[in-house]
């Protein structure tokens, strides 16, 4: 596992995407042929895997939450929001704040209504038994689906709900704890890279937050 992640990363200088002629606005077909071909995601499989052989990945409980990011280059992907055209970073992470899963998306659609396919697309082997979100996941049709998955919904109730409350408050103290995938987003987006994306095309923008998650992996097993 660590061997493939490592051949992967270290590929000669016109394929790897931290490389000057990769950062420009337009992209380049490496780097999009590395998001189509999902050879990022099978990086992050692998690191995944690493990690809960060692035991540092505990994916039993998991924080989900979305960050808007300014979209200044056009294309695909790009959805208007009061504060502009912009694109959401779904991500859901485990106890140690290392992501499961990490997808970008219009700004458009409402953060519940992407919780399933932010699952469909996790790259660990089991789905969390909790999820735990802020008072945007409070949703009795996504509570309803995620139980049929065997995933429980753990989110505060809105201040205007009008239907009968279905959290439990002594459950709802895990919510204390989604501080971890706030400070997930924090250590992402200090990489100047992902606050506004300038790339025309989605597959490159993705990649720089895939290439985030990787190294976020890599400092956590120490290679």
């Amino acid at each position: 596992s660590r061997l493939r992640t490592l051949n992967l990363m270290a590929s000669p200088p016109r394929a790897t995407p931290l490389t000057p002629n990769l950062v420009n606005k337009a992209g380049s077909p490496e780097i999009q042929a590395w998001v189509r071909t999902g050879v990022l995601d099978s990086v992050l499989e692998d690191l995944a895997g690493e990690a809960k052989q060692r035991g540092l990945f505990d994916s039993s409980e998991a924080y989900v939450d979305a960050s808007f990011a300014r979209a200044k280059g056009g294309g695909a992907g790009v959805g208007n929001t009061k504060a502009g055209k912009g694109v959401k970073i779904m991500a859901i992470v485990d106890r140690c704040g290392l992501p499961l899963s990490l997808s970008t998306h219009a700004a458009s659609p409402h953060e519940s209504t992407l919780v399933q396919l932010s699952l469909d697309l996790s790259f660990a082997e089991d789905a969390p038994a909790n999820l735990i979100g802020d008072k945007a996941y409070d949703s009795d049709p996504l509570d309803a689906a995620l139980r049929e998955r065997g995933v429980e919904m753990i989110a505060p109730h809105r201040r205007n709900r009008r239907r009968p409350r279905t959290q439990d408050g002594r459950r709802l103290r895990r919510a204390k704890r989604r501080w971890i995938v706030e400070r997930f987003f924090g250590w992402m987006q200090w990489k100047r890279r992902l606050l506004v994306r300038w790339e025309y095309h989605l597959e490159n923008f993705l990649a720089f937050v895939q290439l985030s998650a990787i190294c976020m992996f890599f400092k956590h097993l120490g290679f």
